[in-house]
């Protein structure tokens, strides 16, 4: 046999394995396939060209193996216990930038089904690699181990500490600096994925010189770069003032309420939820951003959208109420009830009706001028029909009814109190009753219109237990009229009126 002839056994061999890894690889993509390739022992037929001769051998058998693991995670499992991990992690040391991208591409398809898997990868000591990879020249691979670092930072505090303790926030926060958008979305999202478990481990992000950074690059043309930007500022402002103060000193104020006006729903949401997470710490806070017009452009960005974008910024207004008088008084200027209100006649999602019910408690149950406002845009029923509606979620009904009593105990507005005298069940009944026991002494006007409109009557018709508190309110609005005309308007009066008459005897000369 020839030299030839022997060699064109390894030149056969050769091609036919680089026709099934490039063949694994393409079938991988298709979900359909994937139940077929594993049942066929794919895992195990892949392993072995992980370290074949040939890099692009190599390179396509760790892309094939990502896709798989990408899918599900039974074939991550399978991954982890075939062994497989060590070998990657021993690769993207030594090999070069093409098979680094493929390793980590496992790593990250591996560690994002689960906390499980995502520590299989720490414990096979991945993470010093992969920092090493945040530092190559390629930006490929930087985004590559960006990538997976984000994946295993998200599940938790102890995975996203072991990703500190490698090394990685400073080095992400250079990632974030470089040219390619791309990169600077990966790492935007893993400062986020760290920064979202704990004030300490956000502080390490801002330690390395985050914030400066990220803020700089709220108004960068590309949108998905703005969400993640957007969204790793948020996850450092919700832990603390002190997190939250360090962003607003970055002088994102007023630039960010740029973005509640992007064409990209989820730039306006995560600007919204960035907004929130500052707001709800402190009235100081808060004044902030009323003073940089914060209040208003909300409100206008939650009239321009639908359905969960609106949430946070229903919840931030909510926040900002609930601080101060004048705070509450920023959102009612603004408009915010009215805007609030259609969000709670219009929205189908339970979640997002409750969290409208509740911004609109914080703004109502500070003063009689607050809860007058609520009361003037018929918002009072809204909430009455939620909270009795036998559909709405138990969330739905509890701050339902929290916001009628917020509002109903500082309300003096009668005629918005008067149609829950006819609709309102016994504990919401107790607290209007309440209300007009302590406005109708002191308005001769009021108890007037009372008497004409029906209120008193039906007063007279409620029951209550004797000694109750309901029972002393109905009393002291019994106690602003003359005797005759309450008796005149309880029930059975005009049966005892009729029976008088029966027996009148009448005088006869």
């Amino acid at each position: 046999m020839s030299q030839r002839q022997v060699l064109q056994v390894f030149e056969q061999y050769q091609k036919a394995r680089t026709q099934f890894v490039q063949m694994v690889a393409e079938l991988a993509t298709r979900p359909q396939n994937i139940e077929t390739l594993q049942n066929a022992g794919v895992m195990s037929l892949l392993r072995p060209l992980l370290l074949d001769v040939v890099p692009t051998i190599q390179q396509t058998a760790a892309l094939a193996l990502g896709r798989l693991a990408n899918y599900n995670d039974d074939l991550a499992e399978a991954v982890v216990k075939g062994d497989i991990l060590p070998q990657l992690v021993y690769s993207l040391a030594e090999q070069n930038r093409f098979y680094k991208k493929a390793a980590a591409f496992v790593l990250r398809a591996v560690g994002k089904h689960s906390p499980q898997l995502a520590q299989a990868i720490v414990d096979c000591g991945a993470l010093d690699t992969l920092v090493i990879c945040l530092e190559d020249f390629d930006p490929g691979v930087k985004e590559a181990a960006a990538w997976a670092l984000g994946y295993i930072a998200r599940h938790n505090a102890e995975l996203s500490q072991a990703v500190v303790d490698a090394g990685a926030a400073p080095l992400l926060v250079l990632c974030i600096q470089e040219p390619e958008i791309a990169l600077k979305r990966i790492a935007a999202s893993a400062l986020s994925d760290i920064s979202k478990h704990s004030p300490e481990l956000a502080q390490t992000v801002v330690d390395a010189g985050a914030i400066a950074h990220l803020a700089q690059m709220i108004l960068n043309p590309d949108s998905k770069l703005k969400r993640q930007v957007l969204s790793a500022l948020s996850q450092i402002a919700k832990h603390s003032v002190d997190l939250a103060e360090m962003v607003v000193e970055a002088e994102i104020f007023p630039v960010v309420l740029t973005c509640l006006k992007d064409k990209d729903e989820y730039v306006k949401k995560n600007a919204s939820t960035l907004i929130r997470e500052i707001a709800k710490h402190t009235p100081e806070l808060s004044q902030l951003i009323v003073n940089a017009g914060g209040v208003a452009a909300m409100i206008d960005c939650i009239g321009s959208c639908k359905g969960n974008i609106r949430l946070p910024g229903i919840m931030m207004l909510g926040y900002v109420a609930a601080h101060s008088e004048n705070l509450a008084m920023a959102v009612i200027i603004s408009k915010g009830v009215p805007q609030l209100s259609i969000c709670l006649s219009e929205e189908p999602e339970d979640h997002i009706k409750a969290a409208a019910a509740w911004a609109i408690g914080q703004i109502g149950r500070h003063t009689p001028e607050h809860a007058r406002a609520v009361a003037v845009t018929n918002t009072l029923p809204v909430l009455l029909s939620l909270y009795m509606s036998t559909e709405s979620s138990e969330d739905l009904q509890v701050k339902s009814k929290k916001a009628i009593k917020n509002i109903l105990q500082k309300c003096t507005y009668l005629p918005a109190l008067e149609p829950f005298l006819y609709d309102a069940p016994p504990n919401i009944l107790k607290h209007v009753v309440g209300q007009f026991s302590k406005v109708l002494p002191h308005d001769s006007k009021a108890r007037r219109l009372f008497v004409t409109s029906g209120g008193l009557k039906k007063v007279q018709e409620i029951k209550a237990e004797p000694g109750s508190l309901l029972q002393e309110y109905i009393n002291s609005i019994n106690n602003c009229y003359p005797e005759e005309i309450v008796r005149y308007y309880s029930p059975g009066y005009s049966d005892t009126l009729l029976q008088r008459v029966d027996s009148y005897q009448p005088l006869t000369k």
